[in-house]
């Protein structure tokens, strides 16, 4: 038998925090990146204007510290009203996390990442994760996150650092040999050129797709009663339908996105299992392709013509309409 969730907020009560969003954090956003242009490219002589400059951009950015301090404050109370929500079984869940104890846990990783040039980001991550698990419940029982933040490094160490690194030293050399090349050549862009640049943004896009993988992966491993859900999921066919629905994506100029993240979020969905020693429990989502392609894109269209206001409608639609096709229900244990 399967059990759908329901998602019960509506945008009438997510409203007013939105609105704190945009006039809190989205207009002063914009507002400091236009200042932040003024300082791009520009050129001074005299020491002191190079003095106040930089003074000046060191406010700015300080502004942009606190900007994005106040964001993920507003996040917070977003994610609670999402959170309590979510209803399954005809029991809603809860949360208990207060917005002190949020900012016990934000501001703190948020700095050590920044002073650790993004090192400390994996353990960060964590901890955020588990502070809103911890504080969730459904049916008087708490959630646990176990991914560690250790694993998370490693995967970025593996997927994207070193990866990086020894694309950039090819880069370097392969750059080095067409410069040469080309200053032999009119200044134009060659054909080699066009070439090189082409096969270093599809080996980005390629090195990226195990990160995404591996990291969406590690974050879905949480305990919830006697049960431990996670993906059962193969490297190979996983990457390679995130691979193909990117693609889709690129090629149709953006178009296809709503559909590749239905389409993804539906085999993730389905490859999400809960075991204990006793039973075990499959989750899965009815998605209809084209019905709920062209309702997302309804629905954004809505918020890019209201310039953002219809955000908080869209975003509640949307989650109840994805979020109602989305179950478990109990299989059989060979």
């Amino acid at each position: 038998m399967k059990n759908y969730f329901k998602f019960n907020l509506t945008g009438n009560k997510l409203f007013p925090i939105w609105l704190l969003f945009m006039v809190l954090f989205l207009v002063p956003y914009i507002y400091v990146q236009y200042k932040l242009q003024d300082f791009k490219g520009g050129q001074t002589q005299h020491p002191l204007e190079t003095l106040e400059r930089l003074r000046e951009i060191f406010k700015w950015y300080g502004v942009m510290f606190f900007l994005i301090i106040i964001e993920y404050a507003i996040i917070f109370f977003i994610a609670k009203l999402s959170i309590e929500a979510v209803e399954y079984k005809e029991k809603s869940f809860s949360f208990t996390g207060k917005f002190g104890q949020f900012l016990s846990v934000y501001i703190p990783g948020f700095l050590l990442s920044i002073i650790t040039i993004g090192i400390y980001s994996p353990w960060f991550t964590a901890n955020v994760i588990s502070f809103f698990a911890k504080k969730s419940s459904h049916d008087s029982t708490n959630l646990e996150f176990k991914g560690k933040g250790y694993d998370l490094f490693l995967i970025m160490l593996f997927t994207l650092v070193i990866p990086m690194i020894i694309l950039m030293f090819a880069i370097g050399i392969i750059a080095f040999i067409i410069g040469m090349r080309n200053s032999m050549q009119e200044p134009s862009m060659s054909p080699l050129t066009i070439l090189f640049t082409g096969i270093m943004m599809f080996a980005i896009f390629l090195m990226i797709i195990p990160y995404i993988y591996y990291a969406s992966k590690w974050k879905i491993n949480f305990n919830y009663k006697s049960y431990n859900i996670q993906w059962e999921t193969t490297f190979w066919n996983s990457t390679a339908k995130i691979a193909l629905e990117i693609l889709f994506s690129m090629i149709t100029l953006g178009i296809y996105t709503p559909l590749a993240v239905l389409k993804l979020y539906k085999y993730f969905a389905e490859h999400t299992i809960a075991k204990s020693e006793t039973h075990s429990k499959r989750f899965g989502c009815d998605i209809e392709s084209g019905n709920d392609f062209l309702f997302l894109w309804g629905q954004l269209l809505l918020g890019i013509i209201t310039l953002g206001i219809y955000y908080p409608w869209a975003f509640c639609k949307i989650s109840e309409r994805i979020l109602g096709k989305t179950f478990s229900e109990d299989i059989e244990i060979a």
